[in-house]
This record gives C-alpha cells, sequence and structure tokens, in this order.
C-alpha cells in the first residue's frame, strides 16, 4: 500500500531553520507531482510549495518565497522542504502529498490531484 511519512518537525526559534522529509513507500512516485501543504491552528490547510516529477519546476506560495525551498531525490523516493528564517507563523502541521497528473499549481484548486497524503510533522517556531 503506497504511503508518505513525513519527518524532521520540532521546535525552533524564531529565525531558525528545519529540513522537513517525506519518504514514500508502496510505489514508486518519480513520476508523480509532489507538495507541501500545512494547516495552522484553527485555519485551513494551505498550499506551500509543489514540485514537478523531474525536479526541474518549483511553485511556491508567496509567503514562503525566498525562505524555503523544496526539492526531491527520486532515486530514494524522498520529497524534502528545507525551512530557513522561519517565523512564527510557520507553525502548523505540515503535511507532503503527491498526485499523478495536472498542474504543478492550481490557484482556485490547489488540492485538487493530490491522491496520497501524509499524517503530517508539526513545525513550532517560538517568537
Amino acid at each position: 500500500q503506497a504511503q508518505l511519512v513525513e519527518s524532521g518537525g520540532g521546535l525552533v526559534q524564531g529565525g531558525g531553520s528545519l529540513r522537513l522529509s517525506c519518504a514514500a513507500s508502496g510505489r514508486t512516485f518519480s513520476s508523480y507531482t509532489m507538495g507541501w501543504f500545512r494547516q495552522a491552528p484553527g485555519k485551513e490547510r494551505e498550499f506551500v510549495a509543489a514540485i514537478s516529477w523531474r525536479g526541474s519546476r518549483t511553485y511556491y506560495a508567496d509567503s514562503v518565497k525566498g525562505r524555503f525551498t523544496i526539492s526531491r531525490d527520486n532515486a530514494k523516493n524522498t520529497l524534502y522542504l528545507q525551512l530557513n528564517s522561519l517565523k512564527h507563523a510557520d507553525t502548523a502541521v505540515y503535511y507532503c502529498a503527491a498526485k499523478l497528473s495536472g498542474a504543478l499549481y492550481s490557484d482556485s484548486s490547489p488540492e485538487d490531484g493530490y491522491d496520497y497524503w501524509g499524517q503530517g510533522t508539526q513545525v513550532t517556531v517560538s517568537s
């Protein structure tokens, strides 16, 4: 059974960095678009970043552009999210997701097409 498992979350001071990983198992996700989403307490889940199956194209939410970097290693079936210059507003549960087809990013329906989701990893940034 296909599964995505996030890791790397934790508590960090404002301005600090974290690296999240998303390990895929049960199938090869090298042909899938992969994305990161997050959900803060009391808020809806929101898009963070996406990467094409080859890793040649990326897309970021404005709120994280220039601070976060999405990458993937298809040989390891693993997705990454480097989080730098963290702010208290970045505190959330971070989820990775995968979809086989569709646009890299859809402004109207950012979660459309994502068939596989991880269970999430908590990132807490102290102010």
